[in-house]
């Protein structure tokens, strides 16, 4: 009986531990349930759970050693050491902030002491005037990096996995809060504030998970452009620069900008409205809407309306900076065509001609400027996820 509960207790011990694991890492099945409370419950209970589990094994092996055979005591030993093998994988070496580290260094350059490829995509922010751009093949690994952009903290995020970029206010209740990356949820990061414990979802920037469930980070706008796009926008924005320390890590993501990269939860389908196939996200208060990155690489341009409001979405001749703007212009929703395959656009009402960067450029509307719209470009089964019931554009 004593060598039956002991079995057990140390099969559940192994189990425990797993299953913390399983359920925020990206193992087979792991993530597509919606287990996310009781990977939370798991972690926050794991301490007593182990204290009594090995106090029970500890009581039943003196029990066990004293009457038992030799084999008896081997295989149980055994056991245990399996056990402590799990314990260690499990914590110390599969756990998220384990697997993926923040920068020992964070600096910034001008584009003039810059040597980045200027085709790398960047997250780009402007706060107060101040522009900067972090490269997606260094944040892709480190998966947020904390910055201040014209005074303002930020939090800067991506997930591969996902291919979103998010950018937030680490503000909470007015305070500076610290994250640490602690697994995956639907296959997007997940990230626990210090103070309180609560689990945050990557793509949304809601608590998920703990006392502050429900509430939601502050997004900052951002954009997602080639390097040499962004400065043509902001020439004085300054450039993120690796940390060395962490130089192999960044080579596995050089090819992750154009979805080559090897590896099944990063590579794209380059088909449509599949899982890994890419999409534009466009969201306002009430509804959320897809489209799909092939069209807009077809047609070059494509105008819709979300909740009443008129969208351009615009993609440059290099196939990779896209655009979105509100093509109302003082009251007037304008439709849009492409100038003799050129990256130039004039609307049909005022034949005006615009550049990319929403600028008029030439005719009755000269000087005028589009607005920027918030819009992401990321892999279907991650819009289709956080944004439920979405639409599909479809033309």
């Amino acid at each position: 009986m004593n060598r039956l509960l002991l079995a057990i207790c140390l099969l559940f011990l192994c189990a425990i531990e797993i299953l913390r694991g399983y359920f925020i890492m990206p193992f087979p099945g792991s993530q597509t349930q919606n287990t996310i409370q009781y990977a939370y419950w798991l972690n926050n209970n794991i301490t007593w759970i182990r204290i009594v589990g090995l106090a029970a094994v500890l009581f039943l092996l003196i029990k066990t050693f004293k009457t038992n055979r030799l084999w008896t005591r081997i295989l149980f030993t055994l056991m245990l050491a399996v056990y402590a093998v799990i314990f260690y994988l499990f914590n110390y070496r599969l756990e998220a902030d384990k697997i993926f580290y923040q920068p020992k260094l964070t600096s910034f350059v001008s584009s003039t002491l810059d040597s980045t490829d200027k085709t790398k995509l960047v997250i780009g922010i402007v706060i107060d005037g101040q522009a900067k751009a972090y490269p997606i093949q260094i944040i892709g690994y480190h998966h947020q990096v904390r910055d201040t952009v014209g005074n303002t903290p930020v939090m800067v995020t991506y997930c591969t996995v996902c291919r979103t970029g998010r950018v937030f206010s680490p503000l909470l209740d007015g305070r500076d809060e610290t994250f640490r990356l602690v697994g995956m949820d639907h296959y997007n990061a997940i990230f626990e504030d210090k103070t309180t414990k609560s689990w945050w979802q990557q793509a949304t920037g809601v608590a998920v998970a703990g006392p502050l469930k429900g509430t939601t980070l502050k997004e900052i706008p951002s954009t997602q452009l080639p390097l040499g796009v962004w400065l043509r926008q902001y020439p004085n924005s300054l450039i993120m620069q690796p940390d060395m320390s962490f130089r192999k890590n960044y080579e596995w993501l050089a090819d992750y900008d154009d979805g080559n990269t090897q590896g099944s939860l990063v590579k794209r389908d380059f088909s449509s409205w599949n899982s890994k196939s890419w999409v534009i996200g466009i969201a306002t208060d009430r509804f959320s809407k897809a489209y799909d990155w092939n069209e807009l690489v077809d047609k070059k341009i494509i105008q819709d309306s979300i909740d009443c409001l008129p969208v351009l979405l615009a993609l440059e001749n290099d196939a990779t900076a896209f655009h979105a703007y509100d093509r109302r212009v003082d009251g007037l929703a304008l439709k849009f065509k492409i100038e003799n395959d050129s990256d130039s656009m004039v609307d049909e009402n005022t034949k005006s001609v615009w550049n990319m960067d929403g600028l008029c450029l030439a005719g009755t509307l000269k000087g005028k400027k589009l607005t920027a719209i918030q819009a992401y470009n990321e892999f279907w089964h991650s819009w289709r996820t956080f944004h439920k019931g979405t639409q599909r554009y479809l033309q």
